[in-house]
C-alpha cells in the first residue's frame, strides 16, 4: 500500500476480495488494522459482510418469529457500525486535507470519499455471491451464464468507482475538489428521537 492516508482505489477493491475470499472472515479473521483510514475501511467492510448473512437469513419463511427479530436487530447494529465507519473514513481523510488550499471553483463532490468505500465494500461482496451463483449444480446453464454476465457488469462498476474514487482525492489533494462528512442522523436508532422508543419511557 503506497500511502497509508490516501489508499487507491484499487488497493482498496484488492483487500476488499481477499477478505470474502476468506471463509468466515467476517466473524474469525483478527483486526488487521489498528488505526488510521484502514482501519475503518476495514470497519466498514465487515460490517458490510454481515449485514449480508443478515440479510439473507432475514428472508427465511420456515423458522419461528423470534429468529427473524433477532436478524433485524443484528441488521440495525451492524448498519449503524457501517455508517459510523464511513464518517470515520471522511474525517480522516479530510483531517489530513485540511491544509490544502481550496481554489474558489473547486467543485463539491455530492458523494464523499467514504461513501465510496462503502459503495465498493458492497459491490466486492456482490461479485463473490453472484460468481457463486455461476458455480451451483443444481441451477441450469441459463441461470449460470445471466450470473457470469452480471459479474461483468459488476467488475466494471467496481472499476470505475476506483476510477473515481482516485480522482476525488488527487483533485482534492490539489484544492480543485472537496467533499465533506455528510452525517447520517440515523434516528431510528436513537432512543431519544424513535417515538416508539421514547414513549415507552
Amino acid at each position: 500500500m503506497t500511502d497509508p492516508t490516501f489508499p487507491r482505489g484499487a488497493e482498496i477493491a484488492a483487500f476488499h476480495d481477499r477478505c470474502v475470499h476468506t471463509d468466515r472472515w467476517e466473524q474469525d479473521a483478527p483486526v488487521q488494522f489498528e488505526s488510521g483510514v484502514w482501519c475503518f475501511i476495514e470497519r466498514n467492510h465487515r460490517h458490510n459482510s454481515l449485514l449480508w448473512a443478515e440479510e439473507d437469513q432475514a428472508r427465511r419463511k420456515q423458522v419461528p418469529d423470534s429468529e427473524i427479530a433477532a436478524n433485524k436487530r443484528a441488521i440495525d447494529r451492524n448498519n449503524q457500525a457501517r455508517n459510523d465507519a464511513i464518517e470515520k473514513i471522511d474525517e480522516i481523510l479530510l483531517t489530513e486535507l485540511a491544509a490544502v488550499p481550496r481554489r474558489p471553483d473547486a467543485w463539491l463532490n455530492s458523494e464523499t470519499a467514504g461513501s465510496m468505500v462503502d459503495r465498493m465494500s458492497v459491490l466486492s461482496l456482490k461479485m463473490y455471491h453472484m460468481n457463486l451463483q455461476t458455480q451451483r449444480t443444481d441451477a441450469d446453464e441459463a441461470h449460470r451464464e445471466t450470473c457470469r454476465q452480471k459479474v461483468l457488469r459488476l467488475k466494471e462498476q467496481r472499476a470505475d468507482l476506483a476510477e473515481c474514487f482516485d480522482r476525488l482525492l488527487t483533485q482534492a489533494r490539489e484544492g480543485t475538489a472537496y467533499f465533506k462528512v455528510y452525517r447520517q442522523f440515523k434516528m431510528y436508532n436513537d432512543p431519544t428521537l424513535n417515538p416508539y422508543l421514547y414513549s415507552q419511557k
